[in-house]
């Protein structure tokens, strides 16, 4: 008795130093993200776009489309991909052998007619069928293949490409039609130091969509989308910019990323092998860079938008939480000689350790911690008023986190004007430390447990309700 009575003293102490430890962390890219989110604001509130949508100098890009079982969602894609504010670019959608009607609704949509075209297989991927292009956009091009996965989609759209950067964008997103001049732009301005830009991905549930454009925003009705705008919020305003601030960004969204066509195919594209692709490759960006000893960055800037259909029933978030969990834990351990590694900056020292201890471990020690907490309460061991002290602290914190994200989101782009809005990502902020991040934690926990059992997760199906209007 006397050994589980100091057993629990040491895990106390242990639990308290790592939550010290975490929620250091937490406002240290607080406060880094606030400081840049002001300096790109005072930076960009009188810039031109007009020199840089004229200029010769600006370069084209590919924006390449993945699409598996997508006919819900992709004619609204497509068509906000035609509207964007850029002088050259190219959209190839590459239709990853669906089963529904995806490839008849683009052939329907926009007037596909067979083309042959000469490809370069600088990454292997799955056979390509046949290649359609629309008559009514000639800079349409749409890649009928095999199945292989969304990694090896993307991949054959590198390949079949021809311009010298390119844009990964999800079939379920619509780009605001400026997003792709803003990512640009810190190419244009420093061509040399940059090889890959994230952009921010917001919810499209709860907004009105015409016509592949977002024409009304507002806030879901439904719960669980609801409590994912906070959660994107928390992770784009606060998280990705404070990592892009300290030159250590390991995620680029897969709804939204453009990288240097050249430094992609010199590490061998997307990992066809993960099903977290899109961190996968940015971490061996990262690594790459750091081994080739190039002073090249990889940058998040918060203005260009995507906005992206969220999960609206439990059992979707789920399967999805899960797999970007698993695609979490499986760039950590392909990746794990980074880990704590001097040799790797920044990365190596700052956010691979986060990304372990905080991201992927903190749910197990968070809902595990719990458990125990709860039972050394039960038992006498844990003192009454350190634990009604530690579990206040802990929900204040985690509410202050929440609506740190939505004061970011009130001093920078104000996307959300209406007062109802903001009262309502107000009282989102407390309510989700009472479920939703326990719910969360549970799911990450899962995954876990299932990675160390060696248990394969597949993408699977991901229903949609379709963009044309969400309310």
């Amino acid at each position: 008795m006397l050994v589980l009575k100091y057993f629990y003293a040491f895990f106390d102490e242990f639990i308290l130093f790592y939550v010290i430890v975490v929620n250091g962390f937490y406002l240290t890219l607080f406060f880094l993200s606030l400081a840049e989110i002001r300096k790109y604001m005072r930076s960009h509130l009188f810039r031109e776009d007009v020199e840089l949508v004229s200029s010769e100098l600006t370069p084209p890009v590919t924006i390449i489309v993945p699409a598996y079982n997508e006919a819900v969602t992709i004619r609204e894609s497509v068509l906000s991909l035609t509207q964007l504010h850029y002088p050259e670019y190219e959209i190839i959608i590459v239709n990853d052998g669906s089963t529904d009607e995806t490839l008849e609704v683009l052939k329907r949509e926009f007037h596909l007619v067979r083309v042959n075209q000469i490809i370069r297989q600088q990454i292997r991927t799955k056979p390509i069928r046949q290649m359609y292009r629309s008559r009514i956009f000639s800079n349409i091009l749409v890649v009928d293949k095999e199945n292989g996965g969304k990694a090896d989609a993307l991949n054959a759209g590198i390949n079949v490409s021809t311009y010298p950067y390119f844009c990964g964008v999800d079939a379920d997103s619509l780009l605001e039609k400026d997003s792709l001049l803003n990512a640009m732009r810190p190419f244009i301005e420093g061509e040399n130091e940059l090889v890959a830009c994230g952009g921010i991905v917001r919810i499209a549930n709860g907004c009105t969509v015409r016509n592949g454009k977002v024409v009304d925003v507002g806030l879901p009705r439904n719960l669980i989308a609801a409590h994912q705008v906070i959660e994107y919020l928390r992770s784009f305003l606060m998280g990705r910019i404070g990592m892009s601030r300290m030159n250590s960004l390991l995620i680029i969204s897969g709804a939204f990323g453009i990288f240097r066509k050249r430094d992609i195919i010199a590490i061998g594209g997307y990992n066809t092998e993960t099903i977290g692709e899109d961190m996968e490759l940015v971490v061996r960006l990262q690594k790459h860079l750091y081994e080739s000893k190039q002073e090249a960055k990889v940058l998040f800037v918060p203005d260009p938008v995507c906005w992206t259909e969220a999960p609206q029933t439990l059992r979707v978030l789920q399967r999805q939480r899960m797999r970007w969990a698993t695609g979490l834990i499986e760039s950590l351990a392909l990746h794990k000689s980074t880990i704590f590694n001097p040799k790797y900056g920044a990365m190596g020292l700052l956010s691979m350790p986060y990304f372990l201890l905080v991201e992927t471990l903190g749910p197990v020690i968070e809902l595990f911690g719990t458990v125990f907490f709860l039972t050394g309460l039960f038992l006498g061991f844990v003192n009454v008023q350190f634990a009604v002290f530690f579990a206040f602290a802990t929900l204040v914190f985690g509410v202050f986190l929440s609506l740190t994200a939505v004061l970011l989101e009130e001093i920078s782009f104000r996307r959300y004007t209406k007062v109802k809005d903001f009262v309502k990502l107000v009282l989102l902020s407390f309510l989700e430390n009472f479920w939703y991040r326990q719910v969360n934690a549970f799911w990450k926990t899962w995954s876990v447990i299932r990675y160390v059992r060696r248990r394969k997760m597949s993408w699977g199906h991901m229903e949609r309700k379709g963009l044309t209007r969400q309310t």
